[in-house]
């Protein structure tokens, strides 16, 4: 073969190369991206003339249906209107997917189908998606929704030893059956009903922090619940006075009481003893720096950690004051979902289990096809740890800033927080799980721009939603 024909060869085995390359790029290792892609009406309108399957809450409860329509195409309804609309989100020909009707699509849509399903399209009959049973429980989302009044915000409660999402409430709500003709004006409003603030928002978490780093101060060996540090007040902390609530001074005072009472110069001193590296670790720990691992839209999660301009810092970066963000200030940013996994680590004896809004999948015919079971996600620290940590947290319900979250004949380990974004304008939050000795609820509420604090605005709120719960 001469010189020029091995070369003009070479240049089109590159071609086709190139070709297949391309090619396998859009319907093989990208299939899914484009497929999700909400600009993507091609998959939309061929789901169309399927009968998506029923997504039903803990209880049976129906939230989506697909109804039919004429021309044989089916439309989304959502029983319960706004309820429970950002865990399911939406289906619209116009404005594509989000929440669970994204991140289930595969199965809602009957894609996933098995080989009886398969051979059944193409004998030509109709192909129906599979149904998915939620862990969510609409009587204490309502309570939840109910007792945030109408302020922006937004509650969290988990199952500390299973992960089952049992309330993921964030207000202002939307109906997602109001999708279609609404979306313009919603995607536009002020309050930023389409946001999940569950998952999506990103708040400092002011004195709520403080429990990490009670973790990290413990779990580490380097303090003990009675270690004795000077809670007066202004302390030096990275070279600027740092004070606590009112300028108050406690003097020398044990762990568990500057828990008790909030102390940010004791926890300050503690972050900066521990240092950027031991705190990096166990925020990693926790699931900081990275989008929670729940069955939910990837767009849809966001990171907690320190952000700068937008961006995550490393954890270890120079430009953490790390004395600051160990009391929840600095530029720590946090979701309500990140703080419950906190309790809930704390809980569940320092295991931190994957959090999931999904129970089961299940067939047209009622066969059970995948259910979503128990996954540890990191052991956060040692299970002698997590039995102090509870405990100077209960102290915080029983006779410190965290009293109005206590339940009658119930032991509540709590801990609030209060970030000032201006003046007279907080950040409001409390975290808390219950009963302390066998948990079945862990939980975290914050509210937008209140003028209140954590004990007396977020910690009532969780109060009703585990009374709800533990019921």
């Amino acid at each position: 073969m001469s010189g020029p024909v091995r070369r003009l060869f070479a240049v089109i085995v590159l071609m086709f190369g190139a070709l297949v390359l391309f090619t396998s790029r859009w319907t093989v290792f990208e299939a899914k991206s484009l497929n999700d892609n909400a600009l993507n009406r091609r998959q939309l309108l061929e789901q169309l003339e399927i009968k998506r399957g029923l997504i039903r809450a803990a209880d049976g409860t129906v939230l989506a249906r697909s109804v039919r329509g004429r021309g044989g195409v089916y439309r989304r309804t959502y029983p319960q209107g706004d309820l429970l609309s950002h865990a399911i989100g939406y289906w619209s020909i116009s404005y594509g997917r989000a929440g669970l009707e994204r991140s289930r699509n595969d199965e809602l849509a009957g894609s996933g189908s098995d080989l009886g399903s398969i051979i059944d399209q193409l004998q030509g009959k109709r192909r129906d998606g599979d149904n998915v049973d939620l862990t969510l429980d609409p009587n204490a989302q309502r309570i939840a929704i109910n007792a945030l009044g109408g302020q922006k915000g937004s509650v969290v409660a988990l199952d500390p030893h299973t992960g089952a999402v049992k309330v993921m409430a964030s207000y202002p709500q939307f109906d997602p059956g109001q999708i279609a003709t609404s979306y313009p004006k919603l995607a536009s409003q002020p309050g930023a009903p389409l946001l999940n603030r569950a998952t999506q928002g990103q708040y400092p978490p002011g004195s709520s922090f403080k429990v990490l780093t009670d973790v990290a101060a413990i779990d580490t060996g380097r303090f003990s619940p009675d270690s004795t540090l000077n809670g007066d007040s202004p302390k030096t902390i990275s070279g600027v006075p740092l004070s606590n609530d009112g300028g108050q001074s406690f003097g020398d005072i044990p762990l568990t009481d500057a828990l008790t009472h909030s102390v940010n110069t004791v926890w300050a001193q503690v972050g900066e003893a521990l240092g950027r590296g031991t705190m990096a670790k166990y925020m990693e720990r926790f699931g900081f720096y990275a989008k929670p691992p729940l069955d939910y839209p990837s767009d849809q999660r966001y990171a907690s950690g320190e952000y700068l301009n937008g961006s995550l810092l490393s954890p270890t970066s120079g430009r953490i004051d790390v004395g600051r963000m160990a009391i929840g200030q600095d530029k720590l940013l946090v979701t309500p979902l990140q703080m419950a996994m906190v309790a809930a680590a704390v809980a569940n004896q320092g295991v931190l289990v994957r959090p999931h809004l999904t129970a089961r999948v299940v067939d047209p015919d009622g066969r059970v096809r995948d259910s979503v079971g128990t996954s540890v996600y990191h052991r956060v620290m040692k299970a002698d740890t997590a039995q102090k940590v509870a405990q100077m947290m209960s102290n915080v319900v029983k006779e410190g800033t965290g009293t109005a979250a206590a339940l009658s004949g119930i032991d509540v380990a709590g801990k609030t927080g209060t970030a000032e974004i201006q003046a007279g304008v907080n950040q409001v939050w409390f975290i808390a799980f219950a009963p302390i000795n066998d948990p079945r609820v862990a939980i975290a509420v914050t509210v937008e721009r209140s003028s209140g604090q954590g004990g007396t605005v977020a910690a009532p709120i969780a109060k009703q939603v585990m009374e709800a719960l533990l019921r």
